[in-house]
């Protein structure tokens, strides 16, 4: 007689190989100045992988299965939310169809990557799944996504799968855990890569610190950037910023999330209490520099 549990485990094998199979296609190994990856075929010609993998100067290639290497060049790349996109010749591969939805808390996962071009998966599940944050580094993330899984750093920029062989984002490495880039980030992310090469940040041109006054909360301006939007404005170091468009300051960070790609050229209205005496000033966000 035939123990019920051995079929169970024989179809769940059965089951993780043909996923893997399935996004193998897409998956190939990243190759930069001592630093090897994994990326994916996000379009025709387009691949993308983990931005914090790839060098900051040489020659960059794609490794298959087969043994072969391609030629890439970067298109773009976005420090804040480490999505970076690679042109290369994709002939023979197939891109990957990112999924719109995440699994839930304490599904199972797969991570699919590639090892000197060879496809490798591993097997997890999703130990945190939340709403949208934002990164250390400014980045906005649709998802707050965790893996219990093993990555090794080569395996970062693995296509993450949900149970249904949908890709649900990119595994790559976070402070202590690995973390999921969701695939609306990517997506997003990636659209703007392609046409721009990089992602815009408005730029205020000071250094702000949070202050606490009688009526709320203000942002003391610390030091001004002379060739900066705010200098250009009229702003000084020593202004303490109390309202935003009209609205009260909830904080430095809030003012900093304002920030965003879409602020780029708009004109705020900034109120400031200079030596105690109210001032306004209309203040032309600007494109943060590359440094």
């Amino acid at each position: 007689m035939t123990d019920p549990a051995s079929n169970i485990l024989a179809s769940f094998s059965s089951a993780t190989a043909e996923l893997a199979a399935a996004a193998a296609p897409s998956v190939v190994s990243v190759h930069s100045r001592r630093s090897r990856a994994t990326g994916f075929v996000w379009k025709t010609g387009l691949v993308v992988t983990a931005d914090e993998t790839l060098a900051d100067e040489g020659e960059i290639a794609i490794r298959l299965a087969d043994g072969t290497t391609r030629p890439a060049t970067i298109a773009g790349r976005d420090h804040t939310t480490d999505v970076a996109l690679l042109r290369t010749d994709t002939t023979g591969l197939t891109p990957a169809k990112l999924a719109g939805t995440a699994p839930a808390l304490g599904a199972l996962a797969l991570a699919v990557a590639a090892e000197r071009g060879t496809p490798a998966i591993g097997l997890g599940v999703v130990s945190l799944a939340a709403g949208k944050w934002r990164s250390l580094r400014g980045g906005d993330i649709d998802a707050r996504l965790e893996l219990d899984v093993r990555l090794p750093y080569s395996h970062q920029g693995a296509l993450a799968l949900d149970t249904s062989g949908s890709v649900f984002g990119m595994a790559v490495h976070g402070p202590r855990r690995v973390l999921v880039i969701p695939s609306a980030t990517i997506e997003r992310v990636a659209a703007r890569l392609e046409s721009h090469g990089r992602i815009a940040r408005g730029y205020l041109g000071l250094g702000l610190q949070p202050v606490k006054l009688d009526d709320g909360i203000g942002a003391m301006v610390m030091s001004v950037d002379k060739a900066g939007p705010s200098a250009t404005a009229g702003l000084r170091q020593g202004d303490v910023i109390v309202r935003w468009n009209n609205e009260e300051l909830s904080g430095v960070r809030g003012l900093l999330r304002a920030l965003g790609p879409d602020s780029v050229g708009t004109v705020v209205d900034v109120a400031v209490r200079r030596g105690g005496e109210p001032a306004s000033f209309k203040v032309t966000i600007g494109e943060r520099p590359n440094a």
